[in-house]
């Protein structure tokens, strides 16, 4: 299988980008798209060139750490699948594939494919935990949580934090990603003492995070590879409605609690 690729080349932060071009002429249908890019490698390193710098870590679909922008769609062509999971069976012999990092205000690039998501942490710094002393786990029956309250919480807590959603986004927005790190937490027994607060906290954040605002495209859930969906938008901005008439704006959370 023969492929044909424009890849994004960039230095550091400060340097100016471009796209350049490689071909692999034995790839396999059944290897993942992060396996063309390290057998791309090896034939730079043989050659005594600079290899491609790209993110990854499990390569299991879970961790979030891969993610980049395939032919204008971050992860790839296919739904519901990240980067290392993107077989090359979705392209065709002799295809032209261009390949750049997530295109965003608040991600820089650190060089070529690998951009910085810091921002996302910043977000989930910002109130995305509770402040409980946790001890040993509690008998499963102590706190009784409504089977669709439990899979609606469990949905949201699939995000991976890639950051597909934010490059997706003609705005650069992670309203998508807070809303479900919010909405699962949102949801559950133990959430509810903190919500308010962790509400106005992490959109705060976001918003001076450089990500843009939601304006409802709803690209974000075509790209997301965990099938999240806008809804749980609408609910963080019902909630921080709410949290802002019952709170005074410069009410941070505690800090200190146990990550979630």
């Amino acid at each position: 299988m023969r492929l044909i690729l424009q890849i994004w080349r960039q230095k550091n932060e400060q340097a100016t980008g471009r796209l350049c071009r490689y071909e692999v002429s034995d790839a396999v249908a059944e290897m993942s798209f992060l396996d063309l890019l390290d057998r791309l490698n090896e034939t730079l390193l043989s050659r005594g060139e600079t290899p491609i710098a790209f993110d990854s870590d499990c390569r299991e679909g879970i961790c979030g750490a891969c993610g980049v922008t395939i032919n204008g769609r971050p992860h790839g062509p296919l739904p519901g699948t990240t980067t290392c999971q993107l077989p090359l069976s979705a392209f065709r012999d002799g295809d032209e594939i261009t390949v750049e990092p997530f295109r965003a205000g608040a991600f820089p690039v650190i060089r070529d494919l690998c951009v910085d998501r810091s921002a996302l942490d910043r977000i989930i710094g910002a109130g995305g935990y509770v402040s409980v002393r946790v001890g040993s786990a509690p008998d499963g029956n102590t706190l009784p949580v409504r089977k669709p309250v439990a899979e609606a919480a469990l949905d949201a807590a699939a995000c991976i934090g890639c950051g597909a959603c934010v490059a997706a986004c003609p705005n650069g927005s992670a309203s998508l990603f807070t809303a479900a790190k919010l909405r699962h937490l949102a949801l559950l027994p133990q959430g509810q003492p903190e919500r308010d607060r962790r509400t106005l906290s992490m959109v705060a954040a976001m918003d001076t995070h450089e990500f843009g605002g939601c304006s409802s495209f709803g690209e974000c859930q075509q790209a997301c590879p965990k099938g999240l969906r806008i809804e749980h938008i609408a609910a963080m901005n019902r909630d921080h409605l709410l949290a802002a008439l019952r709170l005074p704006k410069d009410e941070p959370m505690e800090r200190g609690g146990t990550g979630s």
